[in-house]
């Protein structure tokens, strides 16, 4: 259902926010909760936040430094092309083929919205 809302904020342009409770200021369980659960995954998290750092990187370098095995990587670098959060492209280096990511600006756009998200938390859960 988190992951609806989610796709419905994309579609409309608008960023996730926490939902704080009116009396106490605390984050409220459905705000906690509504995450963008496609950035929130351990790997695809480490792939957006790695874009973010580095503007691009290769399949090979996001491979090594997230420390991944091929294909779990190839599905979620996936999911995120498709939610149009990162770009692929594909070329040749001679005769090496060469796949390189980069952070979309939508997808720089939910990584910040999701930082901001968990923030909020985190102070709220401090206080």
């Amino acid at each position: 259902m988190a992951a609806d809302r989610s796709a419905l904020r994309r579609q409309s342009g608008e960023s996730s926010q926490v939902t704080l409770d009116a009396v106490d200021g605390r984050p409220t369980e459905a705000g906690a909760l509504d995450l963008d659960r496609l950035i929130h995954e351990r790997v695809r998290l480490g792939i957006v936040s790695a874009l973010a750092v580095n503007g691009a990187l290769t399949f090979t370098d996001l491979r090594d430094l997230l420390g991944t095995t091929d294909g779990n990587l190839s599905a979620h670098a996936r999911r995120l092309e498709d939610a149009g959060y990162v770009v692929c492209s594909k070329s040749f280096d001679g005769r090496t083929p060469k796949t390189e990511y980069g952070l979309t600006d939508i997808g720089r756009r939910e990584l910040n919205a999701y930082l901001d998200h968990m923030e909020a938390i985190i102070e709220a859960t401090r206080e």
